[in-house]
């Protein structure tokens, strides 16, 4: 009776559809990490799983769709992480700092992510792909705005806070600090400097003393 000799190579598991388009969006961010979203190629996305190229294309049509699918992927994950972070909040600026840093935490999880949203090269290949990325912003943003507003309304906040101009400060002191730290990469660390940050954009938006005071 013959025995059966073992293959060099494992077997790879069969993914059904759904899964084989997270494993290439996961792929896909991955690569976007380590070489830039510029040179990111079905090729190397085929390679790094193990499967030919016609293997990735029997799930999307185009590179573009890929690119898509990360970031509607981006969109609802990140949203939905943020959605819950403010939902534990005990009032409005509570919820302004988790959703603050559970977004740190999100991009040290997936740190292509910001350059993924933030590529003018993925921006002129597609209407599709930069109104994904308006959405999320808009999102972002209104959801922010909104919580300065309730703020405002509580007390918590200044009376003469702009509270759209305040959401878009808020955004960009992360996309602030992610350039920093990727520029003096090692030197500081996303984390630590979130935390710094933070509190000065609290100090910024919190009432004057004299509006509490009683005249």
């Amino acid at each position: 009776m013959s025995k059966e000799v073992p293959s060099d190579q494992p077997l790879r598991k069969r993914l059904g559809a759904d899964e084989r388009r997270e494993e290439i969006v996961r792929v896909t961010l991955e690569l976007a990490a380590r070489q830039g979203v510029d040179d990111v190629t079905t090729q190397d996305m085929a390679r790094e799983m193990g499967v030919t190229q016609g293997a990735v294309f029997r799930h999307f049509p185009s590179k573009d769709s890929i690119w898509l699918a990360v970031m509607q992927w981006v969109r609802e994950r990140l949203m939905s992480r943020l959605g819950r972070a403010a939902a534990e909040g005990n009032d409005p600026l509570d919820a302004l700092q988790r959703m603050f840093f559970a977004h740190i935490d999100f991009i040290t999880d997936h740190p292509a992510i910001p350059r993924v949203l933030m590529s003018e090269h993925l921006h002129g290949r597609s209407s599709a792909l930069r109104q994904v990325v308006t959405e999320i912003m808009l999102a972002y943003e209104a959801k922010i705005a909104g919580l300065l507003t309730d703020a405002q309304t509580q007390g918590l906040a200044r009376a003469d806070l702009d509270a759209h101009a305040a959401a878009t400060l808020y955004i960009g002191m992360i996309q602030g600090l992610v350039l920093q730290t990727s520029i003096l990469r090692g030197q500081r660390t996303l984390a630590e400097q979130a935390a710094r940050t933070f509190p000065v954009f609290l100090q910024a938006i919190h009432p004057c003393p004299s509006e509490g005071d009683t005249p």
